[in-house]
């Protein structure tokens, strides 16, 4: 895990959201998630700048869809939001878990 994944892993352990459990590199069919919630059915993957080489965009757009389609919500951040701005990316994540999904 890089510096801004630490980061957020601590705060994420340390119950900052309502209690909620996170895993950390959690493995979901063919993929790892980052950090995934179960009981929100949340994957919260953290992009950094491998996220913009050719084809990751496409790549990153078929694991979005896969999840989707098992019912689970990806919420990607930037490691340059968690580096600036750690409680921005935590309201994001909490905004993430109390958005109603059908």
């Amino acid at each position: 895990m890089n510096l801004p994944e630490r980061r957020l892993w601590w705060e994420l352990r340390h119950s900052r959201l309502d209690g909620l459990k996170f895993r950390r590199q959690h493995p979901l069919g063919p993929y790892v998630l980052d950090f995934y919630c179960h009981a929100a059915r949340l994957a919260v993957e953290v992009d950094g700048g491998s996220h913009r080489i050719d084809g990751r965009r496409e790549s990153d757009a078929r694991r979005d869809e896969w999840l989707r389609d098992r019912g689970i919500h990806t919420l990607r951040l930037p490691t340059r939001l968690l580096e600036e701005n750690p409680g921005a990316a935590l309201a994001l994540i909490g905004e993430a878990v109390a958005r109603p999904r059908y």
